[in-house]
């Protein structure tokens, strides 16, 4: 069949990645650079207000690979980098940290409140 399209990835929710930087876990992250030759992609800490690829499932140091989990549906913990309020929206903040929607892009819903340096449980977007 001509111009087939075959999924990388399927159902593609838990995808091992590759850390182009130090990653730590229950942070957010972001495609960092192309996919490594093993064929796995590369990721680090998403930027403040950005766009998300996932949830980092552990931490990993430079060149290590890593658990990403992804995609609506999953409710998972994600270290506030503020005050959350149950039921806000959020967005990336410094270091891949959680933080109540401002002017980013939503991510995912709080489940629960959290203040800086514990968990929020994020639902994902």
């Amino acid at each position: 069949m001509a111009n087939e399209c075959i999924p990388f990835y399927e159902p593609g929710r838990r995808i091992t990645c590759h850390a182009t930087a130090g990653v730590t876990g229950k942070r957010f992250v972001a495609i960092s650079a192309n996919r490594q030759s093993d064929g796995n992609f590369s990721v680090a800490h998403a930027t403040a207000a950005g766009a998300v690829f996932g949830v980092a499932a552990y931490d990993a140091a430079t060149g290590e690979k890593l658990g990403v989990l992804r995609g609506s549906g999953f409710v998972v913990p994600v270290t506030a980098g503020g005050t959350i309020a149950a039921g806000a929206r959020v967005e990336v903040g410094s270091n891949g940290q959680a933080v109540t929607l401002a002017s980013g892009i939503a991510v995912g819903i709080a489940m629960t409140g959290a203040t800086s340096g514990n968990d929020a449980i994020i639902a994902l977007l």
